[in-house]
């Protein structure tokens, strides 16, 4: 299935986290954070946000970081994707 998102809004899928940490020791999957890094699937074509317009800055394939607690989680095809404003990315990887 595709998805299309509206306005400012980003579809991002999370990127696995480390098994293990530096040091060697293996993380159960209890012990690990959800990663706050994703790959870029779908972009919205922006809009018009407060009067001022919305030029997307990311694009589809882009590896960002992202707040925290933003976005909504949904299902897509059996995987977890978010759906966030782009306001939500903190950084591009270059």
């Amino acid at each position: 299935m595709k998805i299309r998102p509206l306005g400012d809004r980003v579809v991002i899928k999370r990127l696995e986290a480390e098994e293990t940490t530096k040091s060697g020791i293996v993380l159960t999957g209890s012990a690990k954070e959800k990663p706050q890094k994703a790959e870029v699937l779908a972009v919205g074509p922006g809009g018009i946000s407060d009067g001022k317009e919305v030029k997307m800055e990311v694009k589809v394939g882009d590896i960002v970081y992202f707040s925290k607690y933003s976005g909504t989680e949904i299902k897509l095809d059996g995987e977890e994707v978010i759906i966030l404003k782009q306001d939500d990315i903190l950084a591009v990887v270059e």
